[in-house]
């Protein structure tokens, strides 16, 4: 089984100033999203598994170095998506993207060891998914803890899904917190 991409949607964004604060370094974020068909059609499928197992990998190699690609920039955090259209169930999102085969192929090509923190939904067409972020080598790094909102236009119809890999070169703009567990530790 192969993929069926319907189209492919790249953003990147540099955010130089937060607060009325200008930031030490430049702030960016890029993510790279496949519009494809849903590989399960609609109604109820039992056997997720083999189909995501068939095409994880190669969604994975779609998405992940290309989102590194875009960020132009050391990965320190990361996340993923899965967007499904009203004709889909939200477990044929999270088949995709929970799927090691998927998830290695970005964590490779991001240099990370951490699990990547995910949202999946179904959504109307046009539809909004935040995207948390947590940092790509210990995800207790509250610093790296941010959400990311993608939306794409037009997408998902009722039979896609929008899969997406997410990227970010820092932490928070102006990130403040104390370490994990300090306020537990006075």
């Amino acid at each position: 089984m192969t993929i069926s991409v319907r189209k492919i949607v790249r953003h990147r964004e540099e955010t130089l100033r937060e607060n009325g604060q200008e930031l030490p370094s430049t702030h960016v974020v890029a993510w790279v999203a496949a519009v494809i068909a849903n590989p399960y059609g609609s109604g109820y499928v039992h056997d997720l598994v083999t189909t995501a197992d068939e095409i994880g990998a190669e969604i994975g190699r779609l998405l992940g170095p290309a989102c590194v690609e875009l960020l132009d920039a050391p990965v320190e955090a990361f996340g993923k998506a899965a967007l499904v259209g009203l004709g889909g169930e939200v477990e044929h999102g999270s088949a995709l993207i929970h799927n090691l085969r998927f998830g290695n192929e970005f964590r490779t090509a991001a240099g990370g060891t951490e699990l990547l923190p995910a949202a999946e939904k179904v959504g109307l067409t046009g539809s909004a998914i935040d995207v948390p972020l947590k940092h790509k080598l210990d995800a207790k790094t509250r610093s790296h803890h941010q959400t990311i909102t993608l939306v794409i236009p037009g997408a998902p119809r009722p039979d896609e899904i929008v899969v997406a890999c997410v990227a970010a070169n820092a932490g928070r703009p102006l990130a403040r917190l104390a370490s994990f567990g300090a306020e537990v530790a006075r």
